[in-house]
């Protein structure tokens, strides 16, 4: 069995336990629960399609995948407006008898009291003592709502919200200590909600397994790396594993710059107090590696931290793998070249271009010389923009969701994820990378403390200048242009 097939098996046995773990909750939380999981599972359905009949040798072409995703795509809609409708027609849930005349009286801590299946950790005097922060001047809270271990306040706000939330912080924690955070968010009719929630469900840290396989696919990503380098030198690490320092320049080229990468997350994370959990470097035999993964396991205070901690990663190992691919292409043409058909130039429109701009009419061969750093920035130049895409909890999807909100970063996962199908089918490493997002990262970022307040415009600029240069990077040179760049003769 081929590692694709292998993979494959995987990934498919991956989505099929994750169908099985949804239904199993579904199953005891009634009839809209169930529903919504079947709207979900249709966004799982093009792909388990695609990657079975791929199993059995069948390949479907890109208007076989289209149609696939066009027909589960409208079942989503339909169901996801069968949800809505059901929810709608719910009753509210059953309230405690009061007095007449005084059913407007009744403080949130004994509306929520009234809820069934009430909040287990949060008692109705931590309600009625988290009620008393809220005032006709800041946030006029109208309802209390259960939500998981925490609670959602209704109501309406009277201020600005970034100066309304740094006056109730500190009158929370006056009243509770450090045991529940607060968030001011948007709720599903876009209107203020403040979100009073646990600190330790905010505040997950990295169990030591975690750690320990954040460790492991660091040690396979090197070696995966290592390959990569051998094969670009002209022979396999595992059939002539003495020439590994050959290969260990490459090797340690990709993974500092990933370091580097990760480490600007870290830096900018710390400037706002958030802490990241464990980097897992995704191994990849085909590029060496996919790049990096992390959770942010504490609260982040605003969008624009999200942006600045999402940013400054791809913003240092971009300028990074830029430079050493700029410095590659000066240092061509002398002894130590690789070697590579000009065709290889065309899988880039920006490496594409710079080479021709750099090299000049030596491209124009059906052969081209680079220097080994030539490969080390494309490299990571790629994996820098599989990172840019605007996915989930990729770095991109959290621009997206800094600047634009969690409504279109959601409708932006979707269509990156076609995307990646359609690349997928001649492109293998879409696929492992789309499989990636939709089993791992799909879900969008766990909204900042302050979610109302917005981004400023170079923060937006920044992410549209982000996603055309994922595009220029990931795709490929349009034959028009090749010819005008005279690549391969």
């Amino acid at each position: 069995m081929d590692i694709t097939l292998q993979l494959i098996s995987i990934f498919t046995l991956a989505a099929l336990s994750l169908l099985g773990w949804g239904f199993f909750r579904a199953r005891q939380r009634g009839k809209a629960a169930m529903l919504m999981w079947i709207q979900g599972s249709m966004l799982l359905m093009p792909w388990l399609v695609f990657l079975g009949l791929l199993a059995f040798g069948i390949y479907l072409n890109v208007a076989g995948f289209l149609a696939l995703l066009v027909v589960f795509t409208g079942i989503y809609i339909g169901l996801g407006r069968r949800v809505r409708s059901i929810v709608a027609q719910m009753p509210p849930a059953p309230k405690a008898a009061t007095p007449p005349g005084e059913g407007e009286d009744v403080p949130l801590a004994e509306k929520a009291d009234q809820e069934t299946d009430l909040i287990p950790q949060m008692s109705a005097a931590d309600i009625d003592a988290i009620q008393g922060i809220f005032g006709i001047d800041t946030f006029f809270a109208t309802e209390a709502i259960p939500y998981g271990e925490g609670a959602i306040f209704k109501g309406n706000l009277r201020g600005d919200p970034e100066v309304i939330l740094a006056q109730l912080q500190p009158k929370l924690a006056e009243i509770v200590g450090d045991r529940y955070q607060l968030y001011l968010v948007e709720d599903v009719r876009e209107k203020p909600a403040m979100v009073v929630l646990p600190t330790e469900a905010v505040n997950p840290r990295a169990s030591t397994g975690a750690k320990v396989l954040a460790g492991i696919l660091f040690a396979l990503s090197g070696f995966s790396t290592l390959e990569v380098g051998a094969n670009l030198l002209g022979f396999r690490l595992l059939e002539n594993w003495q020439g590994w320092p050959l290969a260990l320049p490459f090797s340690a080229g990709i993974m500092g710059i990933l370091l580097l990468h990760e480490s600007g997350h870290r830096w900018m994370a710390g400037r706002y107090g958030v802490r990241l959990s464990p980097a897992f470097v995704v191994p990849s035999f085909g590029i060496g590696t996919l790049g990096s993964l992390n959770r942010i396991e504490s609260p982040v205070p605003t969008r624009k931290a999200l942006f600045d901690i999402a940013f400054a990663g791809p913003a240092v190992g971009g300028v990074v793998s830029l430079a050493v691919l700029l410095l590659g292409l000066i240092l061509s043409g002398g002894e130590g070249d690789l070697v590579v058909p000009t065709s290889l130039l065309t899988n880039s429109v920006l490496v594409a271009s710079l080479t021709r701009l750099i090299l000049g009419s030596s491209v124009g061969a059906e052969v081209v010389g680079i220097h080994p750093l030539v490969a080390i920035g494309w490299i990571s130049l790629a994996v820098t923009a599989l990172s840019l895409l605007p996915a989930g909890q990729l770095d991109g999807g959290r621009m997206v969701q800094a600047v634009y909100g969690r409504k279109l970063a959601g409708r932006a996962t979707f269509v990156s994820l076609i995307l990646l199908g359609v690349a997928a089918l001649s492109n293998v490493l879409a696929l492992y990378w789309a499989l990636l997002i939709l089993f791992i990262v799909r879900e969008p970022e766990r909204p900042p403390q302050n979610e109302l307040t917005p981004t400023d415009d170079l923060r937006d600029g920044l992410t549209l200048v982000a996603l055309f240069l994922v595009a220029t990077i990931l795709l490929p040179v349009p034959p028009a242009l090749a010819g005008i760049l005279h690549l391969g003769g």
